[in-house]
């Protein structure tokens, strides 16, 4: 079975697209599944790539866009979300815990809804209390723990190892070495793990 390793940061617009469509398709595919929560505001820092801000043009584009694409998937945002967050780094500090205890995809589908549904950014409240409380946790440890200097670290460490395998964007797919970038290369970065996985 192949495998595809879904780098992903909450803070990014495109990857409330992929969210919701990732598993299923997945599992179709026939190929496993790992989430990887990373800092994307980091690497676009370290890279000078902040791809929206003051672009008003290329900023309505890509709400024009994610529309069209969502009504494609049957998803019923609300549109302009709130944009950029400032609690990116918190949610996906949260989402680093998540995927360590395994209620990862729960949370991040949750608080994805909540900001491009009901306009709840992620990362604050009560958007950030009410996901994780929705996975049957309780917010006030998880966010306690997610605060901490050793999940700091492990979205830190996260965040190389996707810039060292060549991730400059959210959502990414890597597979066979490969990284594919945007909601709309997902079947390809899965056919690829398909083809990389057949007996040669």
């Amino acid at each position: 079975m192949g495998q595809i390793d879904f780098w992903y940061s909450i803070g990014s617009t495109y990857t409330y697209l992929t969210v919701w469509r990732i598993e299923e398709a997945a599992r179709r595919a026939g190929v496993a599944l790992r989430w990887r929560p990373f800092n994307v505001r980091t690497v676009m820092v370290a890279q000078d790539n902040i791809p929206f801000l003051n672009k008003p043009v290329k900023a309505a584009y890509m709400w024009r866009d994610i529309g069209r694409r969502a009504d494609r998937h049957g998803l019923t945002p609300r549109l302009p979300a709130p944009y950029p967050l400032a609690g990116l780094e918190l949610a996906n500090r949260v989402a680093v815990l998540a995927e360590e205890e395994g209620w990862v995809a729960a949370y991040t589908r949750a608080t994805y809804r909540r900001w491009f549904e009901e306009g709840l950014p992620a990362g604050e409240e009560p958007n950030l209390s009410a996901s994780i409380a929705e996975t049957g946790l309780d917010p006030a440890r998880v966010i306690d723990e997610a605060q901490g200097e050793a999940t700091g670290a492990v979205l830190e460490a996260l965040t190389e190892e996707a810039m060292a395998l060549g991730v400059f964007g959210s959502p990414s797919f890597v597979t066979g070495g490969e990284v594919f970038w945007g909601d709309d290369r997902l079947e390809d970065a899965l056919d690829w793990a398909r083809r990389d996985a057949a007996p040669r």
